[in-house]
């Protein structure tokens, strides 16, 4: 028997990552091949494996990518070389998606597959837009309508029987092309003109935009708007509450992109803040660390492990390497006595703490300088200072210890290395949020070929800015060297933009 793969029909909902079911996410995460549609958000693009084989079927109004046929041929020929394939579509599968067509093809042929329903846009979309669907004293009825009819079909909308419906609510997908003639059939067939309507377009995406009217008049507006698509139509008495209801646009980062560049494992909280705000986040890694060997120079400092005093860390990488090669060697921390520990800023100091070892100075700036320049009155006369810090790059607390005449001995801990960025396109009104100089150097390698001059940067000090700066970006540097302070320098801009 013929060893096949599996098939996995997802729907990814309308574009907000934070709409992806949990299930869904769960099979994607696990995926050998996905094939995707281009309704599908980026973040939810950027929850694809790595390792997975990535196929852009990506249909458009007017633009077809590639023909439903030879969607339905693909995830066959991709099933039949064995694996997990995920087919990734926008909404839900069952809803206009097309989802029984492409099943067919693997039912003949004998394709195990799953559906994985999905959160639908005619609902989503009008929610994030302050338009309940329902709502007791205005509907009682949902009533969802394609106006996209399948190719060589001449059969129209029956306009007539909507209109009878009386006071539901109608929603029209992939209909922004035919707005003219669904307003104007509707009232053709007897539906008042003052009928409240609206033109959804973008919706859940931080670019979402509302045009509210009526049947008469929602036309012209939403051409004098420039509506475009992906959108959808609604029509019923509960649009006029969109005014009053509201939400998405209102919270404090809501219709901000925000692209952030830290090392993947240690961007989840800065992601996680910024998402609560409103904020449709990015992750783009431009950076990752990894372990060097200490090879022979811890086999130096532990012959000369009485002469230490401090032991400082400059990162939280350098903290993760320096106890995992403790570990690795099965060396206690008892060993090194009575060696106290410094920690540029919290967020080391917190990685530092979390093996049972507390931090006995950190600046109150988080640079640096700072520690080099407080921690130089604290280090007994005749003693010596071990920092682990990134390979090739000076440590500025080491040169302000060593211009004090403090002898300092170096390991380097970790090396940084740069990630090349996959299928992000920057926006116009992005927002870009380095925590470090290398991420700057690593975003614009992974950016290479794109013009980042004049993209808008937040940057968590000086030295970060003054990198972004080189690479003809606007900055804005947050106050303090914290995850706090970035995302209210974020927010900041956001509200009031780049001032001088």
């Amino acid at each position: 028997m013929m060893n096949t793969g599996k098939v996995w029909l997802v729907g990814a909902g309308p574009y907000d990552e934070g709409l992806m079911t949990l299930k869904g996410a769960d099979v994607l995460k696990k995926a050998d091949v996905v094939v995707y549609d281009s309704l599908v958000g980026t973040g939810i693009l950027q929850m694809m494996p790595e390792h997975a084989k990535k196929i852009d079927v990506g249909k458009k109004a007017g633009n077809h990518k590639v023909v439903q046929e030879e969607i339905n041929r693909i995830l066959l020929e991709e099933a039949k070389k064995g694996g997990r394939i995920v087919r990734l579509k926008g909404g839900d599968p069952f809803l206009f998606g097309r989802g029984g067509e492409e099943l067919e093809l693997l039912q003949e042929n004998g394709i195990p597959f799953e559906v994985v329903p999905g959160v639908t846009s005619a609902i989503a979309v009008a929610a994030y837009a302050g338009i309940p669907v329902t709502h007791r004293d205005f509907t009682s009825s949902l009533h969802i309508i394609t106006a996209h009819k399948k190719k060589g079909s001449s059969e129209p909308v029956d306009f007539r029987s909507l209109a009878a419906l009386g006071d539901a609510t109608l929603v029209f997908l992939m209909g922004i092309g035919e707005l003219e003639n669904i307003c104007s059939g509707l009232m053709e067939a007897g539906m008042p003109p003052e009928t409240p309507a609206a033109v959804l377009e973008k919706g859940t995406s931080p670019r979402q935009r509302r045009v509210v009217a009526d049947l008469l008049t929602l036309p012209e507006k939403a051409r004098l708007a420039a509506a475009g698509t992906p959108g959808i139509i609604i029509v019923g008495k509960v649009c006029s509450l969109a005014e009053k209801f509201h939400w998405a646009e209102d919270r404090i980062l809501g219709g901000a992109r925000v692209i952030i560049t830290r090392p993947k494992a240690k961007n989840s909280e800065l992601a996680e803040r910024l998402c609560e705000l409103g904020a449709e986040v990015i992750k783009l890694p431009a950076i990752q660390t990894a372990p060097v060997d200490f090879g022979d120079a811890w086999e130096m400092a532990e012959k000369r492990i009485g002469d230490y005093d401090w032991i400082v860390f400059t990162s939280d990488a350098a903290v993760d390497s320096f106890f995992s090669h403790l570990s690795r060697i099965r060396q206690d921390i008892r060993t090194l006595g009575g060696i106290r520990f410094a920690a540029i800023g919290n967020a080391t100091r917190k990685a530092v703490e979390s093996h049972g070892v507390l931090v006995e100075y950190m600046p109150e700036s988080y640079n640096g300088k700072a520690l080099g320049e407080g921690l130089s009155g604290l280090v007994q006369k005749g003693r010596r200072v071990l920092a682990f810090a990134p390979k090739g790059t000076r440590s500025d607390a080491v040169s302000v210890l060593e211009e004090k005449g403090i002898p300092c001995d170096i390991i380097e801990a970790y090396e940084t290395l740069y990630v090349k960025g996959e299928g992000i396109e920057p926006e116009p009104d992005d927002l870009v949020v380095f925590t470090s100089a290398s991420t700057v150097r690593g975003f614009a390698m992974a950016m290479e070929g794109r013009d980042i001059a004049g993209m808008k940067a937040v940057c968590i000090g000086e030295q970060t800015g003054r990198e972004a700066e080189a690479h003809g970006m606007e900055i804005a540097v947050s106050k303090e060297a914290t995850i706090d302070s970035l995302v209210d320098k974020v927010i900041e801009v956001n509200l009031q933009g780049f001032r001088e």
